[in-house]
């Protein structure tokens, strides 16, 4: 893994010539992706990301961090707040932002903490990869609450990417789930091996966290297709 979004960041950071990051995935056309949009603040931040941060509660983990954007707001808020990311570069840059309590972290791997919320933001269910790997992430997930604690996510259903019939149907793959991507990461004429990356439709997220024993409500849709739910 060349970390190429990471790279993107540390260098929006520390001002060493950024560059937009070119994203592209196996149903869409590359798009540029501008890296300081990953250092907004909460005034910045979308609707949904906002609603998550407010319903924040008390001891808080951010996963898959990135620029630390999420955790820093409510570091500033006064939370005890720890961010984990796969990304050491992404991590250097929230040290270097005054984030307290960043570590390079696969959240699968991670052991030994609990939290009253865990934060799984920017289509969260992304990190899942696919459908099939779901139920992992969710155990893994729930074992990291405390009692009454919870989890914030969103996502996004991206069946308007497909085209209709005229009955009304959409033309979906036969194989495999449709939110199932494979994106691709370019930057500064570097190319990251592609990866899998998961969008979940609401009622798709539901089945699994009922399945996995998780309680699971719709808190906010957002206008394209996206929505925040809370898992608990």
């Amino acid at each position: 893994m060349k970390d190429l979004f990471g790279k993107a960041i540390l260098d929006f950071q520390t001002n060493n010539a950024p560059a937009d990051l070119i994203t592209e995935t196996n149903i869409s056309e590359a798009d540029e992706m501008r890296v300081g949009y990953l250092f907004r603040n909460y005034n910045e931040m979308p609707k949904l990301e906002k609603k998550a941060l407010q319903l924040a509660k008390g001891k808080v983990l951010d996963v898959g961090c990135g620029a630390g954007s999420h955790a820093l707001y409510l570091q500033e808020k006064g939370f005890d707040v720890m961010a984990i990311d796969i990304s050491e570069n992404a991590i250097n840059a929230c040290d270097l932002r005054g984030l307290k309590n960043a570590k390079v972290q696969h959240l699968l791997d991670f052991e030994g903490e609990k939290f009253d919320t865990v934060l799984v933001l920017m289509n969260g269910t992304g990190i899942f990869g696919t459908l099939a790997e779901t139920s992992t992430y969710l155990q893994k997930l729930k074992s990291l609450l405390n009692p009454n604690g919870h989890i914030l996510l969103d996502s996004s259903d991206i069946i308007y990417m497909f085209d209709q019939d005229k009955d009304g149907s959409y033309q979906i793959p036969a194989n495999g789930y449709y939110g199932e991507l494979t994106f691709t990461i370019s930057y500064k004429n570097q190319t990251e091996e592609p990866f899998p990356w998961l969008y979940l439709d609401y009622n798709t997220l539901q089945n699994a966290a009922h399945a996995n024993g998780l309680k699971c409500e719709l808190v906010l849709e957002g206008k394209h297709f996206d929505y925040l739910a809370r898992l608990f």
